[in-house]
C-alpha cells in the first residue's frame, strides 16, 4: 500500500468539500441573525419579461433610468441576481443591458455569432437558470444579421467558408431551410425569425436542466428580435 495514498485521499477530500462549500455559498444567502431579504430576482417569468418590455420602452423613447454605477460596485462584488439569460448575437451593434435600459448584475449575457447554441452558451445558460435562479431565457436575434445572411448564402452557393464558420453555418442551417418552406417575401428576415425560434427549441431539447424549469413553471424562454434601425425589440 502506497505511504502517500491517505495524504492524497485527504488532499481530495479537502478539494471537493472545498468545492461543495463555494457552490453552497453561491447559492444559497448566508442569514446573520435576521431572515435573508428575498434576490432581486425572486419574481415570476412574465414579471421579468415585463421588466425587460418596460427597459426597451424606455430605450426607445431616450428616458434611462440614471444609475449611479459607482455606488452599487461593493454590493455587486458579494453576489448577482439577473432576472433573464440573453443568448444574443455578437454583432457589436447589440448590447442587451443598454437596450433593455438595465445595469450591471441584472443581465446575464452569452454571446456568440449568430445567437446560436453552443455547448458552453448552452452550460452558461444553465448556470444563470439553476444557479443564479434567472427566471427568464431570452433568445435574442436581430435584423440585417451577418452571420444569419452567410449561412444562407453559403447553403445556395454551396460554399464552403474557412476556419470554423461551417459549424456556425450548420447550426444555423434549419433555420434556413424551414424559412425557405414558408416562401416569405423577405427570406433573410424570415430566417432570422426562425433562427430564434431553433435557438428556443434547442435550448429546451439539449437541456434537462432548463427544460425541466420551463415544465415546472419557474423558468420561462422568450424569443425576439431586435431591429438595428428602431432600436425595438419585436418578441416571438
Amino acid at each position: 500500500m502506497c505511504g502517500n495514498c491517505d495524504s492524497k485521499t485527504l488532499s481530495r477530500r479537502h478539494l471537493m468539500a472545498g468545492a461543495g462549500a463555494l457552490l453552497a455559498a453561491t447559492t444559497f444567502p448566508v442569514s446573520r441573525g435576521r431572515a435573508a431579504e428575498p434576490a432581486a430576482n425572486a419574481i415570476s417569468p412574465a414579471e421579468a419579461l415585463d421588466q425587460l418590455k418596460q427597459g426597451n420602452a424606455r430605450y426607445l423613447a431616450g428616458e434611462f433610468n440614471e444609475r449611479d454605477y459607482f455606488a452599487g460596485r461593493a454590493a455587486r462584488a458579494q453576489s448577482q441576481a439577473p432576472i433573464v439569460g440573453v443568448l444574443a448575437c455578437a454583432d457589436s451593434r447589440v448590447p442587451p443591458e443598454i437596450i433593455f435600459d438595465k445595469g450591471p448584475g441584472e443581465v446575464f449575457v452569452v454571446r456568440d455569432a449568430g445567437n446560436v447554441v453552443s455547448n458552453y452558451g448552452l452550460a452558461s445558460l444553465e448556470f444563470s437558470v439553476a444557479v443564479l435562479g434567472a427566471p427568464l431565457l431570452l433568445v435574442l436575434g436581430h435584423s440585417s444579421c451577418g452571420a444569419v445572411a452567410a449561412a444562407m448564402q453559403s447553403v445556395r452557393e454551396r460554399k464552403k467558408l474557412p476556419g470554423h464558420l461551417p459549424e456556425l453555418v450548420e447550426a444555423i442551417q434549419p433555420a434556413v431551410n424551414a424559412a425557405h418552406a414558408k416562401h416569405p417575401g423577405d427570406l433573410l428576415a424570415a430566417t432570422i425569425e426562425e433562427n430564434v425560434r431553433l435557438g428556443m427549441s434547442e435550448l429546451k431539447k439539449r437541456s434537462d436542466v432548463i427544460g425541466d424549469a420551463v415544465k415546472s413553471g419557474k423558468v420561462a424562454i422568450q424569443g425576439g428580435v431586435y431591429d438595428l434601425a428602431t432600436g425595438e425589440v419585436n418578441l416571438i
